[in-house]
């Protein structure tokens, strides 16, 4: 394979899919008001959401580790269609431990997908990380906005009894990569380095980039999640709900993109820092504001929630340089994951203080994680010439 530009139309073909695999990331958080007005509490349909974060998000370095070894390019394919035959079940499952098992096994398969993909897109992109995995993400994201815009209509006619039908994008999606995913990565990806070795000397930075990214997910997972519910309680329809969730997430999908290019240009943390810090005083003013300046204000939030999405990635690829699925694994996975947990608690909050209180702690998450982008040592070198390049 020549790498000497980047391969645009593999590049496509996984962003494709990886928009149509991260469609049933938004799929349980999307089905939980209709779940609720079912009689699930709350509580209980947050940890549901975290049940499936765990499989999902937490195990992506342990499959990630595995990619770096050797290349297993059947993980994107077979993952997806996994996770797909798995959630369509999750409308026509009455008992709740029943439901708790089936959303964990199927997080196993997106947790497959993700480190071999970023890899691949990583090995792809030549020269333009920064860009094409913003691309990559982005395309995730898109897939997170378009879930409410296509499953709250549908369950809202047919009910939740026809979430079966919700595996037919998996089906496609797998068909796809069995066509497009790229053969022979495993001849021209290096050679992994010993892992442990290097986690001993990069961990406090890499903790870091980790306890960023845990409270932008916290943020994200927790508004995905109570958005919907908390826009009910304000007299707003579900339909309406899902497409201002919608306005969100795509904005937050371009933001991505536009992110990650400009983490190229003008550095990592600087787009980390300014893109964070930013999000959560316009959360608040869109909260205060009514018509068409709420949409700009939740649109331009929402931009600026996920700038950082593809650099936090790249960062940790810069960090652990010849171990590109396990640094993936580690900001998709963990560093997501570790937020994704606190949506249990977040809505134990909920049930207990409101949604109100809920909602306002969410928003206000994002500074926390732009002051903590403040220890990164962007623009720097880290002490490690012989193994890793600088993080710019």
């Amino acid at each position: 394979m020549n790498m000497a530009s980047p391969n645009k139309g593999k590049i496509f073909s996984i962003s494709l899919a990886h928009l149509l695999n991260d469609w049933y990331m938004n799929y349980i958080q999307t089905l939980l008001p209709f779940m609720v007005a079912a009689g699930l509490s709350v509580s209980k349909g947050a940890f549901l959401i975290s049940a499936f974060t765990i499989t999902s998000s937490l195990l992506q370095p342990v499959f990630g580790y595995l990619v770096d070894q050797k290349n297993q390019r059947w993980m994107v394919y077979v993952g997806t269609l996994w996770m797909a035959m798995l959630l369509c079940l999750v409308g026509v499952l009455n008992n709740y431990w029943l439901l708790i098992i089936t959303v964990t096994l199927a997080g196993l398969g997106t947790s497959a997908f993700h480190p071999q993909a970023s890899a691949m897109i990583t090995t792809l992109s030549a020269g333009r990380r920064g860009f094409f995995q913003g691309l990559f993400v982005s395309a995730g994201n898109v897939g997170w906005a378009l879930t409410p815009l296509i499953v709250v209509p549908f369950t809202h006619t047919y009910g939740l009894k026809s979430t079966p039908l919700f595996v037919l994008p998996g089906v496609l999606v797998a068909m796809l990569l069995w066509f497009t995913a790229p053969r022979d990565l495993v001849r021209t990806k290096s050679v992994p380095s010993p892992l442990w070795p290097i986690l001993r000397l990069v961990w406090p930075e890499l903790v870091k980039v980790v306890l960023v990214v845990a409270c932008r997910s916290l943020t994200y997972f927790g508004l995905v999640s109570f958005f919907p519910l908390y826009l009910q309680q304000k007299n707003v329809s579900l339909i309406t709900g899902s497409r201002l969730l919608f306005v969100m997430l795509f904005a937050g999908a371009m933001g991505g993109m536009v992110g990650g290019h400009l983490s190229d240009r003008f550095g990592r943390k600087a787009v980390i820092v300014f893109s964070l810090i930013s999000a959560g005083p316009l959360f608040y003013l869109f909260l205060g504001t009514s018509g068409f300046l709420s949409y700009v204000l939740l649109a331009l939030a929402g931009a600026c929630l996920l700038a950082s999405f593809s650099v936090t990635i790249v960062i940790a690829q810069e960090i652990i340089a010849k171990n590109a699925a396990m640094a993936a694994g580690l900001m998709l996975g963990f560093g997501i994951g570790i937020g994704g947990l606190g949506v249990g608690l977040v809505g134990l909050l909920a049930e207990h203080l409101g949604l109100d209180y809920a909602i306002h702690l969410l928003i206000w998450m994002p500074i926390l994680a732009g002051l903590g982008g403040l220890r990164l040592k962007g623009g720097k070198t880290l002490a490690l010439p012989s193994v890793m390049p600088s993080i710019r």
